[in-house]
């Protein structure tokens, strides 16, 4: 294949020419005389600054998706941790208590007999009628898993620790869209934290249906404003209230890191839904332990 710079039929002849009609050698096409070199303008310092706080403002919103999405998991499991392992615990608590009222009576010591007594007070007592229904009871009535149980129907099943990956992505994307922290004036701010506020509350159920539907409503909304440019004042001053923001979302992952329900997550993040089978093997054993333990202090074995 022959290129641009490999055709160079006829330059023999065209030097001779040259030479014959007495005309100095050169080119067969002008020379283009090469465009002098244009410094590029400096960027405005305020559109620099400006720059800086788009991407302190996605960057906030990523570390604030991610900690919301921590907290709903941390909900959910302790939900289900209650649910699935509250019981055991209740045993277990009885069961210490029982032990110890059986070990005071055998020695009649001061020490065991003040062992027992605080024993006995922390097994939980039972709960009042207002305690026991106030999970059971929301603006429409009594609960699904409420009216099963009082129907003598089969109790659904608690819901998985975390939402599904595709409701992960869904709120992700939506929330990218729709965070408030994008808006620019009081009133467009307060739309979005509403609309948000609905947002978490269906992400926090793992209702697919109902995120895919306000993403729908989010689209047909009004359209967000476009950002103006600044002064330099008003830029620096959201940069500040956006790194305070971020103080605030890293103290709040801290704890729920530190809590108990989030260390229990931080040990089987792929799976936490068998960690609690595992939890819940290990307390039965312990309940075990404990059944034969009284048994041996009172001569009978108890009953859970």
């Amino acid at each position: 294949m022959t290129t641009p710079s490999d055709d160079v039929t006829g330059a023999p002849e065209a030097a001779e020419a040259h030479r014959a009609a007495g005309t100095p050698e050169g080119p067969e096409t002008p020379e283009t005389p090469e465009a002098p070199e244009t410094a590029e303008a400096p960027e405005a310092p305020e559109a620099r600054l400006a720059r800086a706080v788009r991407a302190a403002e996605q960057a906030l919103i990523e570390f604030e998706i991610a900690v919301e999405t921590f907290r709903v998991e941390v909900e959910n499991f302790s939900r289900l941790h209650h649910q699935k392992l509250g019981p055991t615990y209740a045993r277990l608590d009885e069961l210490d208590a029982l032990i110890a009222e059986a070990r005071a009576a055998r020695t009649g010591d001061p020490d065991d007999l003040r062992k027992a007594r605080e024993a006995r007070a922390m097994v939980m007592p039972m709960p009042g009628v207002d305690e026991l229904f106030h999970s059971w009871i929301d603006s429409d009535g009594l609960s699904p898993e409420a009216a099963a149980m009082l129907n003598e129907q089969p109790v659904q099943a608690p819901r998985r620790v975390r939402p599904s990956d595709e409701v992960r992505r869904v709120y992700r994307d939506l929330v990218r869209k729709a965070h408030p922290d994008l808006a620019t004036e009081d009133g467009e701010r307060k739309r979005r934290d509403e609309f948000i506020t609905r947002v978490n509350a269906a992400y926090a159920r793992g209702d697919e249906a109902l995120l895919r539907e306000l993403a729908e409503e989010w689209a047909a909304g009004p359209a967000p404003a476009v950002p103006l440019l600044s002064e330099s004042e008003e830029l620096y001053a959201r940069l500040e209230w956006l790194a305070h923001r971020k103080e605030l979302l890293a103290a709040a992952a801290r704890e729920l890191e530190d809590s108990a329900i989030g260390a229990m997550l931080r040990m089987a993040p792929d799976d936490p839904d068998r960690l609690l089978d595992e939890v819940a093997e290990q307390l039965l054993a312990q309940v075990s332990e404990r059944e034969a333990e009284l048994a041996g202090l009172t001569g009978s074995p108890q009953q859970p």
